[in-house]
């Protein structure tokens, strides 16, 4: 049988940064002035040149276009439909590359290098970046569209278009892909309280008719339209929106295909809604959720085309292709091959790209893995074997299984230590010894603070200076005594600027480490560690995930001497900084074989272990942060209260080992914290600090509304633009954090870390914090 007579196999969409991080590198010469916008986007269109050849080479026959973007495929759709706010100056037309980035990164109205260069004009104003936040439940940050009750929508860009038809020059026929209209409005934001912007969708509908009829006319047969909406919990009008809009969309464009992609879970009660839509075909996610297969292909139409999620986008796990097949061989024995497609669960933009670049990583556990490109050829074969049969890929299948039974009995995996220590958790570990009014007071006492402290969450700028000492250091080219007298220099530094400007709790700066999660993994049993495995977060900011293979412990302390370092060298407190256990699952690819909620408990020991080994050496404010807690929460409200459990369970079992006099400090970024905040109060924290500055505080009305009785840091400066807040902004916004809060509750402080930022914008913002604080202080003394 020949390719094009087997089960057609589609990606969906895969990683846009290139082999290399070659779309890092272009972005952020481009936002520093030293390149060009054409030198950017001749980098960008030869990425997407590789990929659709490569995907072609490999056997995909459904090759994704549009799945690329320069910085976030939502802000891709703002911009495509004339979501611009008023802010940023857009007179209509394609939106120019200096609006589209202030969207999302802000604009000081300069170039970053202070020069008034020609990637942003020199004459602008400055301009805050639109809010982000988690796309769904994974660690990659979407921008939030802004709407106003009363949008306007136009076409001001045919991207998806463009792209298709670049792919047609090079010979590859491509289907298209774009955020569906109902999700788009549902992780869209309104300034005007209680209105709903799928109000909205009777508008926005025209602009999605003319882009599938512009798609058409161009030659595309088939669009991949993503709608993970559809395994939320949908009430009646949502259900409705989806019937409304795909009625409207088919009737547009009869002759072009829809595949309607849901991912991310089960479509549950949307199911009959789903089967229902006027449309050609349906992704369904058969990792998350393989339950849903048996109704799905009862349900579904005869000749509705359905998109088998078969492989685990969003985790490093090799595949037991025999076992796959065993479980979908019931179901779709009875269907026509021609109505079925293989693809991975959701897009492959949550993995790395290509295993074959690890040429470190131990080879037992690299025979355990597949990354982007062998989850392509896991899926090649999966199509092969139900096109032709399994003895067409027969050693592909048994190299499959002996890779499964090897990790499952590899002595790597499992350490009787650390499953006894877990047997044996006991109640009492998991909770204070005194309640929180107890507590503060007796901090209060021990550490004199002013009102209204100033810190900051961690970290601080990881210059080029610095990278090139780490990178000398695992070379061989600089000895451990003089990388570690380097770091000590880099501290005491940081140390010394700190108290200069004032900041009353200060930090070491972690200098040390080169990510808040791979530098504890390094130091904990069972976990493995790549060299080029990078995978988006947003924008031009790359992680490199741990690998969790096996059972964790902690040997030895891992961040002790660095604190008790940059204590040493001051009289004001010094925070111990640690990284959570819930987040350490959440950004790490986890092992499949055990529940989540094991593993998160073992490393939960390890950083209990570290947290009373701070105390010990004298530490008085320890910070365990927590940035990916709302992260891990299940999409729907019924899955919920399990996680929520095990997740507040696992943080105090780290943090509740101290006495009343230590205060325990967590960090949370760029989250909802309406459906969390009783858990949030659960973790029993003494302070938490979160992002506030992109939303205005509107995120503290969480607490406020819930009484939150402990202490809140909320940011007052987004980190994750290059402009520099002024003082009056920062004050403006303490004030409306007083209004939401106590004014003993209050502490003041950035957003998030600033190893992303300069120096150069470090310090005048942090300066600025800091005098919008002291301003505070006397007007309330006053």
């Amino acid at each position: 049988m020949t390719v094009s007579q087997q089960i057609p196999v589609a990606t969906l969409g895969v990683p846009r940064i290139g082999r290399r991080r070659e779309l890092k590198f272009a972005l952020e010469s481009y936002w520093s002035g030293k390149s060009s916008a054409a030198d950017l986007l001749t980098t960008a269109k030869a990425l997407r040149a590789a990929n659709w050849e490569e995907q072609r080479d490999r056997g995909v026959s459904k090759i994704p276009s549009n799945d690329f973007s320069l910085y976030d495929h939502v802000l891709d759709t703002a911009a495509m439909v004339g979501a611009v706010p008023s802010r940023y100056g857009w007179n209509g037309g394609e939106v120019p590359l200096d609006i589209y980035f202030a969207m999302a990164r802000g604009n000081q109205g300069q170039t970053e290098n202070g020069g008034h260069g020609h990637n942003y004009a020199a004459h602008a104003p400055s301009l805050t970046a639109m809010e982000m936040t988690k796309w769904f439940d994974t660690n990659y940050h979407y921008i939030v569209p802004e709407l106003e009750d009363d949008q306007a929508f136009t076409l001001s860009s045919t991207k998806p278009v463009d792209y298709f038809l670049e792919a047609k020059v090079l010979g590859i026929h491509t289907r298209p892909v774009i955020l569906g209209p109902v999700t788009f409005l549902k992780l869209s934001k309104s300034p005007a309280d209680g209105f709903d912007p799928l109000a909205l969708l009777p508008r926005l509908l025209p602009i999605y008719q003319e882009l599938l009829s512009k798609l058409k006319a161009s030659g595309a047969d088939w669009v991949q339209i993503d709608e993970p909406a559809l395994v939320l919990d949908l009430n009646p009008n949502e259900r409705a929106a989806f019937e409304f809009a795909y009625g409207q969309l088919s009737t547009a464009t009869p002759e072009l295909k829809i595949m309607l992609a849901t991912y991310f879970g089960s479509l549950g009660d949307n199911l009959e809604t789903a089967v229902s839509l006027p449309i050609a075909g349906l992704h369904i996610d058969l990792v998350r959720a393989p339950e849903q297969l048996e109704p799905v292909g009862r349900l579904a139409p005869k000749d509705l085309v359905l998109s088998l999620g078969l492989i685990n986008g969003r985790n490093v796990w090799r595949a037991n292709l025999l076992s796959i097949l065993d479980r979908i061989k019931p179901t779709v024995a009875g269907w026509h091959l021609d109505r079925v497609e293989i693809a991975p669960s959701c897009s492959m933009l949550h993995v790395p790209i290509d295993l074959r670049m690890e040429t470190a990583l131990d080879a037992n556990i690299g025979s355990w893995l597949a990354f982007a490109a062998q989850k392509t050829d896991e899926l090649v074969v999966l199509a092969r074997a139900l096109s032709e049969g399994r003895d067409a890929v027969a050693d592909a299948l048994t190299a499959s299984a002996e890779a499964t039974a090897a990790r499952a009995t590899s002595t790597k995996i499992h350490d009787p230590l650390v499953e006894g220590r877990i047997a044996n958790i006991k109640e009492s570990m998991k909770r204070r010894t005194s309640a929180f009014a107890v507590r503060s007071q007796v901090q209060a006492g021990a550490l004199e603070l002013p009102p209204f402290p100033t810190t900051t969450i961690g970290s601080f700028p990881q210059t080029l200076q610095l990278r090139k000492a780490r990178a000398a250091h695992a070379k061989g080219q600089l000895s451990y005594v003089d990388y570690e007298t380097f770091l000590k220099k880099e501290i005491e530094a940081a140390i010394r600027w700190q108290e200069e400007i004032g900041l009353d709790v200060l930090v070491h700066g972690e200098f040390e480490r080169n990510d808040m999660v791979q530098y504890f993994g390094e130091q904990l049993s069972g976990f493995a560690f790549t060299e080029h495995a990078w995978v988006q977060s947003y924008g031009s900011r790359y992680v490199r995930p741990p690998i969790i293979f096996g059972d964790v412990s902690r040997s030895n302390p891992m961040t002790v001497r660095w604190w008790e370092f940059a204590q040493s060298l001051t009289q004001r407190p010094v925070k111990g900084m640690l990284t959570g256990p819930v987040t350490i699952l959440n950004w790490s690819f986890v092992r499949d074989d055990v529940p989540r909620s094991e593993v998160c408990r073992q490393i939960a020991l390890a950083i209990r272990d570290e947290v009373t080994d701070l105390e010990r050496s004298g530490a008085r404010m320890i910070q365990i942060d927590e940035a990916a807690f709302r992260e891990g929460l299940p999409l729907r409200a019924c899955d919920r209260e399990s996680y929520l459990d095990w997740a507040v369970e696992c943080f105090r079992l780290a943090s509740t080992g101290v006495q009343d006099a230590t205060q325990i400090h967590t960090h949370m970024c760029y989250s909802e914290f309406n459906e969390i905040i009783g858990a949030i109060a659960e973790l029993d924290a003494d302070v938490i600090s979160i992002e506030t500055s992109r939303s205005a505080m509107e995120l503290l009305d969480a607490f406020t509304n819930s009484k939150y009785p402990n202490e809140i840091g909320p940011g007052v400066y987004d980190i994750h633009s290059p402009r520099v807040p002024e003082v009056a902004e920062i004050s403006a916004l303490l004030l409306l954090a007083r209004e939401r809060l106590s004014d003993a509750q209050l502490w003041v402080n950035p957003d998030c870390g600033l190893k992303t930022r300069k120096w150069d914008e470090v310090r005048p913002a942090l300066k600025n914090m800091v005098a919008a604080a002291r301003a505070l202080r006397e007007r309330v003394q006053a």
